[in-house]
């Protein structure tokens, strides 16, 4: 096999990881109810805490609306609140309900269960060697799309 055909093999491989990983993910969220955007936005409140939009947006990397739109959902079903700012008044805190909460906690537990069922049996090295060639794929997908971000004028290209 050419150098050239290993390295397209190699990608069909992440990009079939990428479509199982996303399939299986959007299946255990869509069990609570959640679509990975407003997944994403809980594990933003799981570190952060109690947050305003505004912080959320810009963490998120998305507009206020988009982020409003999130909170909106997230709030009709029972997973966040939004609280009066203590020291501004014009904004509002966004934070989990004791149910956003737990279900964050359990998508914790199930992330550490799956995390060990997927590599317990990997020997030490190769699971090493794993991981640092991780590390350099997305070192070189962040390099790449900062460079063709830069070249189009299309925002910061970050991964």
């Amino acid at each position: 096999m050419s150098r050239e055909s290993r390295f397209e093999a190699a990608l069909d491989r992440v990009l079939a990881l990428v479509v199982f990983l996303n399939d299986d993910m959007t299946r255990a969220l869509a069990r609570d109810g959640l679509t990975s955007s407003r997944a994403h936005l809980i594990w933003e409140l799981v570190h952060r805490g109690p947050t305003t939009q505004r912080a959320l947006a810009d963490a998120m990397r998305v507009s206020a609306r988009t982020v409003t739109g999130l909170i909106d959902g997230l709030a009709e079903t029972g997973f966040v609140t939004r609280e009066k700012h203590p020291s501004d008044r014009r904004a509002a805190l966004v934070t989990l309900t004791a149910h956003g909460q737990g279900v964050a906690e359990r998508l914790q537990r199930e992330q550490r269960t799956f995390s060990r069922d997927l590599f317990a049996g990997m020997p030490r090295a190769e699971f090493d060697g794993f991981v640092a060639g991780l590390d350099y794929v997305m070192t070189r997908l962040r390099e790449l799309s900062i460079r063709h971000a830069a070249a189009s004028g299309t925002g910061d290209g970050d991964v």
